[in-house]
């Protein structure tokens, strides 16, 4: 039971410190350390879809003051590159930890708990275009794909992972799949091509809905891409064999600009937040433009692993009938 219990972390802390290190080499970025609790009412916190309700904590020695656990730290990153002065193709990434209660299921890839690879870096002059978006997705499937490798080599593993990530936009897909759901969509797709970049994640599509949701103040989901389309986000996705389904592993793109701002939250009915501090410093462009995302860090370790839970790879707080019904939730 030890022995495996301690194989079982060796192979977590693996993946982990190899991706970091590929991570860092390929993106060119540094570690910092990031914040656990955000201020109500500054405009840092993440909303993720707006419903979700954060942790709230009260802090004994600053009476005047209420905070939140982050659900993320989309909106901090970009604030921190200004306040330090980052430059142009400069970057950071915080091993970030957060709390969502409000999470809809907790099933075999969902959970309470979140950790991931935040990162954020300042677009280079005239760069903020699809191109350069998919040249950094590029960047990112590759520290993927090259601690895939790695782990073959230490644990045996076998690499499925394509030597390449595929390019498909979703009003593609609602095309090709009208009659199919947006997940059923990613399940096709995902299982054809291994691995998968899905532009435009926010936006309305052809049929009348959203891909998927996205808050509409750190991507840009409305801009114009190419060929008609909009949508300067997107997801990686890969086909997880051991759960026959689509597996989404890192959510990112290029932030919102003054005009997305300001188009997006009219579209999302948020205009209130135009009055937050985080939203005016925008407005006022006090901020860079940016392109940032997160990579989870428990779904990586139980892709890479061939895990069929993500209890099997993070400490978290499950149902008993999870832990009946998987043998090696920590």
């Amino acid at each position: 039971m030890k022995k495996s219990f301690i194989h079982q972390q060796q192979e977590i802390s693996f993946v982990k410190n190899t991706f970091t290190q590929y991570l860092i080499d390929k993106l060119d970025i540094v570690e910092v350390q990031g914040p656990i609790l955000s201020r109500v009412g500054d405009g840092m916190q993440d909303n993720l879809s707006g419903v979700e309700n954060p942790v709230r904590v009260n802090v004994f020695q600053i009476p005047d003051e209420t905070y939140e656990v982050v659900h993320s730290l989309a909106k901090w990153k970009r604030h921190t590159l200004a306040r330090f002065g980052f430059n142009e193709g400069e970057g950071l990434f915080v091993h970030m930890k957060a709390l969502r209660p409000d999470e809809d299921s907790l099933d075999q890839i969902h959970s309470v708990y979140v950790d991931q690879w935040d990162w954020e870096k300042v677009i280079p002059d005239g760069r903020r275009n699809l191109a350069y978006l998919k040249e950094t997705v590029e960047k990112v499937y590759k520290a993927i794909r090259l601690t895939e490798l790695a782990v073959e080599a230490r644990f045996d593993i076998d690499a499925v992972l394509p030597k390449k990530i595929t390019f498909i936009h979703t009003e593609d897909l609602v095309e090709q799949y009208p009659d199919l759901t947006p997940k059923e969509r990613e399940d096709v797709i995902a299982k054809e091509y291994g691995a998968v970049f899905l532009i435009g994640i926010g936006g309305i599509l052809p049929d009348g809905k959203p891909h998927d949701g996205r808050a509409p103040d750190y991507d840009d989901w409305t801009s114009e891409s190419e060929n008609g389309y909009h949508g300067l986000n997107g997801d990686i996705i890969v086909w997880n064999e051991s759960l026959g389904h689509a597996f989404e592993l890192s959510s990112m793109g290029i932030r919102v600009d003054e005009d997305a701002l300001k188009r997006q939250v009219e579209i999302t009915g948020d205009q209130d937040r135009l009055k937050l501090e985080w939203h005016k410093s925008l407005l006022n462009g006090l901020f860079p433009l940016t392109i940032g995302g997160g990579i989870g860090q428990s779904r990586m370790a139980m892709f890479l692993l061939r895990k069929k839970h993500i209890g099997e790879v993070e400490s978290s707080v499950w149902p008993d009938q999870v832990r009946k019904d998987f043998d090696n939730i920590l």
